[in-house]
Formats: structure tokens, sequence, C-alpha cells
């Protein structure tokens, strides 16, 4: 910037007017001049209707890619509410009559204890082991109208996801950990336990033979 020249003005009175206050009236004039600048520049800014369209579209735009995104999230959520509910109804359906079915559980238990009993018996007429294999296999056959199945236990490995464990024996006729006896069955309904299977696991006898052919040692 130029150096200002102090200029020494004196009055009528020849006194001499202070040199401060004049630079301090340049400056002031410099300052208005700048404002008026910066003023003319933001109404021609102002003025031009393109800057105003341009930024009231970005504005519209952005506004616009919010509400899709909100849309967007909300679809979904709808979506898994459905699907959400539509599994609820169809487990409602399948599992209605769980409760009703177990409780007919012990009614083919005690069938079944009364044929297995009644086949030891000779003087039992045929005709009434007749009639409970009969009445055994219908409450059986509306069982399987409802998915019940019976678990197969006899056998198998032991899984206490299925299997619930009474008792195990010593026996060489079956693995370790091998269900060897069922007392109870046990149910599934579409694939989800009604009833675990009450078992008897098998595990193996102890083996002496081992310890009598190790040497024994002399007595000194």
């Amino acid at each position: 910037m130029a150096e200002k020249k102090k200029i020494k003005i004196t009055t009528e009175n020849d006194d001499p007017v202070n040199e401060d206050t004049h630079t301090g009236e340049a400056l002031n004039v410099e300052e208005a001049a700048k404002e008026s600048e910066d003023g003319q520049k933001e109404l021609i800014q102002a003025d031009d209707p393109l800057a105003d369209l341009k930024t009231k579209l970005q504005s519209k735009e952005d506004e616009a890619k919010e509400n899709y995104d909100r849309l967007l999230r909300v679809s979904a959520e709808f979506e898994n509410y459905k699907k959400r509910l539509a599994r609820e109804m169809e487990d409602l359906r399948k599992f209605a009559n769980q409760a009703l079915l177990k409780e007919m559980l012990s009614v083919v238990d005690n069938l079944e204890l009364a044929i297995n009993s009644s086949t030891c018996t000779q003087d039992l007429e045929k005709s009434l082991v007749a009639g409970l294999d009969m009445t055994h296999k219908e409450l059986l056959r509306v069982f399987e109208k409802f998915d019940v199945k019976p678990i197969e236990a006899k056998g198998k490995p032991f899984d206490p996801a299925f299997h619930e464990a009474v008792t195990q024996e010593e026996t060489d006729e079956y693995p370790e950990n091998t269900v060897m006896n069922e007392l109870q069955r046990g149910y599934l309904i579409h694939d989800r336990l009604l009833r675990p299977a009450m078992v008897v696991v098998a595990k193996p006898k102890p083996n002496n033979t081992q310890e009598e052919s190790k040497p024994k040692k002399e007595k000194k």
C-alpha cells in the first residue's frame, strides 16, 4: 500500500489541522468503498435467478434423497414384519393342538402296556387283544395326521436333545452311550420335541482280564 502523505492544512486562523484526523477520514473512505463493492457483489448474486434456482434445486434434491432413504427403511421394516407375522401364524397353525396331543400320549402308553401284557396271558380272549391293537393303531393314525412322530431310540446313540436317561446298565451287547432299552417312547411334532424318550443307556463292563493277566509280585 502506498504511503499516505500527510498534508498540513491551516484554517483562517492559521491553526494547524490534526494530521491523525485526516488519516482516519481516509481509512473510513476506503472501508466505505470496500463495503460498497461487497454490497454490489451480493446484489449481483441476489439478482442472478439461475444461481437462486440452482440453490433451490440442490435443496430439493437433498430433501428427495432423504425421503427416499426413509421410504426404503420403512419398506424393509414392513417386509420383515410381514415375514415374522407369517412365521408366527404358521407356528400357531402347526402347534395349536400340541397340548391336547401331549395329553393323549398317556392313553397310547396305557394301550401299549395292555397289549404287551396281554400277549403273555394265554386265557385272554383274542378279540380283546385285537380291539386294543386297533385302538392303538387308530390313535397313531391321528397323531400322524397332525405330524406327530415317534422317536426311534433303541440302538441309537444317546442324544440328550431327544432322550432322557433313566439309568445305565453294564453290557457288552451295545457300545458305550448307546440306548439299549426304551422305557417310554418319545414323540416329535413338526420336528419339535413333544416328549423325550425315557431310555436306559449302555455302559461297558469293567474289564478284569487285564488285571488278572498282570504278573503278581513274588513275596520275599
